[in-house]
């Protein structure tokens, strides 16, 4: 069970650099976004609590931010047209790489 709330954590960690990009624009903040980021932060640090009573510290935290850098970035090319260059798709690769090595380890 702990997996599946680190997991759930990772994916909420996605939802925070979204709501701080949408909260903030060209014409001023918008609050609803604001507080959709902060939601986000706290229920991913709870859940991330909740892994680390029986995964190791380290293990969930590259783990946790492991997933939100990936699913930050992919948001980021599918939904704000960021660069998906060759090399920022090996880099992405290699954090899942990692993310996947350290569950097996």
């Amino acid at each position: 069970m702990a997996w599946a709330y680190l997991v759930l954590a990772g994916f909420f960690e996605i939802g925070w650099p979204v709501g701080l990009k949408l909260g903030w624009t060209a014409d001023g903040a918008r609050p609803l976004w604001l507080i959709f980021a902060i939601l986000c932060m706290a229920i991913s640090g709870a859940l991330l609590l909740w892994a680390q009573r029986v995964i190791p510290m380290g293990t969930a935290y590259a783990v946790w931010t492991g997933i939100g850098a990936v699913g930050a970035f992919t948001v980021g090319v599918l939904m704000f047209g960021d660069s998906a260059s060759t090399i920022r798709l090996v880099s992405i690769a290699l954090i899942v790489a990692g993310i996947v090595g350290l569950k097996l380890a």
